[in-house]
């Protein structure tokens, strides 16, 4: 971990046990966590964890080196210290809809280098200016799972010890996989390419896969995202024909650009679809994108089914097969 780093990391950690315990202490903690308190300026419902979160990273990080904190829960940047070379862009509870039924949740964060005096251009910047990424998982087990730009590494909390110990120092996304996961409730709304996609998955063995395959769907992109680490597979949302969904639903700032980082650190790829997400920037803070990632090989099929004209995907793949694997 990079020393100048450290104390931005630690206070990431800090605020993750912290939130842990009180996710894990739920109605006993005298907090309606679940409870609806707003919207954000992405029009989603905001949760009191949504805004706890939010309160709790801003206060811990402005005693670090953070210049700029730009969150999925406020309108606009903030700036933490004056003095601070960091721009910290989080979603600190993604999955909060997910509070109430006891499902895992999570934080995501990423950090640049900030630009002194232009605290939305410190975030506005291809994907591949991180220079750290990562998540925090609210589970059976809570994890922080981060990269620098060399490989992904793994802590586990272990509330005996109170502290953060090291489980995987190259944490790597499995190759081979029979798992996708993708919202089939919007299956009308698709591109002719992801229907194609996803209808020669959902055929099997019967199908020009020549394989069955398992859907999985926790509508909490932290989760999502931890179970392709640790079993491989792909996610998928991709945008649709619906008005405010051309785009998907995924915020590319806080959480597309920091996914992506930690996977294609751990040898997965993370595309819109078509092009990868490290090469891109967002135009907005809260500018969203399709986004596609997981196991190499499976992203890359998904933009060949993409790049086909619409009139040849069924002919070409639904049909005849072209890709067996």
């Amino acid at each position: 971990m990079p020393a100048d780093l450290v104390p931005v990391i630690e206070a990431l950690a800090r605020v993750g046990r912290d939130l842990c315990r009180t996710i894990k202490r739920g109605p006993l903690g005298g907090n309606a966590l679940g409870e609806g308190v707003g919207e954000n300026l992405g029009g989603d419902q905001q949760k009191a964890l949504d805004v706890m979160a939010d309160e709790a990273f801003a206060d811990d990080l402005k005693t670090t080196s953070v210049r700029y904190y730009a969150s999925e829960e406020q309108d606009d940047v903030v700036e933490l210290n004056p003095e601070g070379r960091f721009a910290l862009a989080i979603d600190p509870l993604d999955g909060s809809s997910n509070i109430d039924v006891n499902v895992s949740i999570g934080t995501i964060f990423s950090i640049f280098e900030a630009k002194p005096g232009e605290p939305d251009a410190s975030f506005l910047r291809p994907a591949s200016e991180q220079i750290a990424g990562g998540y925090i998982i609210y589970g059976p087990q809570t994890y922080i799972v981060v990269t620098f730009g060399a490989g992904v590494q793994s802590y586990i909390f272990d509330p005996d010890t109170n502290t953060w110990r090291l489980v995987e120092t190259q944490h790597k996304v499995p190759v081979k996989a029979s798992e996708f996961a993708i919202n089939a409730s919007n299956y009308r709304h698709w591109s002719p390419a992801i229907r194609a996609y996803i209808d020669d998955m959902l055929a099997g063995e019967t199908g020009p896969r020549d394989r069955n395959f398992n859907m999985r769907w926790v509508a909490s992109l932290v989760a999502e995202t931890h179970r392709i680490m640790s079993r491989g597979g792909i996610f998928l949302y991709p945008g649709d024909e619906r008005k405010g969904y051309e785009r998907g639903r995924l915020r590319f700032v806080y959480e597309c650009a920091p996914i992506a980082f930690v996977i294609e650190q751990a040898g997965g790829q993370a595309t819109d679809g078509h092009d990868r997400i490290m090469t891109q920037k967002a135009d907005t803070l809260h500018a969203r994108t399709p986004f596609v990632f997981g196991s190499a090989e499976k992203v890359a099929r998904v933009t060949a089914y993409q790049d086909l004209p619409a009139n040849e995907v069924n002919a070409l793949f639904g049909n005849r097969g072209l890709f067996r694997a």
